[in-house]
């Protein structure tokens, strides 16, 4: 059994052969999946995706991407949304400077408010962070001590001490098919830093996907290269790799297991 702990489903992108995406998951031995929201006045259509299948959640949330968008949604306001039974998670949000597509304040606002919702619920945060290693650490250390709150490091890339960082104050952290890439030894020497039972796999779909499917749209079947991959990066055997994140996707998303 594996999950896909972060993927993008979209009915109109997929509308063609969204039966298929879901069965070829099945047959790769995906069992759950997390369909994420980047903007809370689009959760409507993560929400529907979710409730029309059984076995895929979601979360609610706004991208770092659009953070200044959506300044206006609260931390109340991010709660009441997450009541929902499909609602496992909240986000993504966090930091993103290599793009720096809102003003990094807004970034800022929206990482702590999502932050403050994740701490009032006790469901995890899903942490996007791109080139803001810095600011992502001293953040985290600042509202851990105000509180613990669950999160997870998603579709990590970033350094190592940001990784040890998030294992420290109790998250996870979560690798996508960019791992597979030969140019992704310093991903894996991360993976290679922290426990296991620390570990998810994601697909991050309709991106980035894992070698043999580099280049292609990313689907959650997919996610099993990743987790085959990573498993033998570790010498770890594949059901043991798969059981294992799967455990740590049932402790940290525990809505979804419930």
């Amino acid at each position: 059994m594996l999950v896909d702990s972060h993927c993008h489903l979209d009915f109109d992108a997929l509308q063609e052969d969204f039966v298929g995406v879901m069965q070829r998951a099945k047959d790769a031995g995906v069992d759950r999946m997390v369909t994420i929201c980047t903007r809370v006045k689009k959760f409507d259509q993560v929400r529907l995706i979710a409730e029309q299948n059984e076995n895929v959640f979601c979360s609610v949330g706004t991208h770092p991407h659009n953070a200044d968008e959506e300044l206006d949604i609260s931390v109340e306001q991010l709660i009441e949304l997450s009541e929902h039974p499909k609602c496992v998670a909240i986000g993504e949000a966090g930091l993103d400077y290599h793009y720096d597509n809102a003003p990094r304040e807004a970034q800022e606002i929206g990482f702590r408010r999502h932050i403050a919702a994740a701490r009032a619920t006790q469901l995890p945060l899903v942490i996007h962070a791109r080139s803001a290693d810095e600011d992502t650490i001293k953040i985290l250390r600042e509202e851990t001590a105000n509180g613990a709150f669950p999160f997870v490091l998603h579709c990590f890339t970033a350094g190592l001490e940001l990784a040890k960082t998030g294992v420290e104050l109790g998250g996870y952290v979560s690798f996508s098919g960019i791992s597979t890439f030969n140019s992704a030894q310093t991903i894996r020497d991360a993976a290679h830093a922290i426990p296991i039972d620390r570990i998810l796999v994601e697909t991050d779909a309709p991106y980035l996907a894992p070698v043999p499917h580099r280049g292609k749209s990313n689907e959650p079947s997919f996610v099993r290269h990743t987790a085959e991959y990573l498993a033998a990066d570790l010498g770890v055997d594949y059901e043991t790799f798969a059981a294992t994140t799967t455990a740590n996707f049932d402790r940290l998303f525990s809505k979804a297991a419930q």
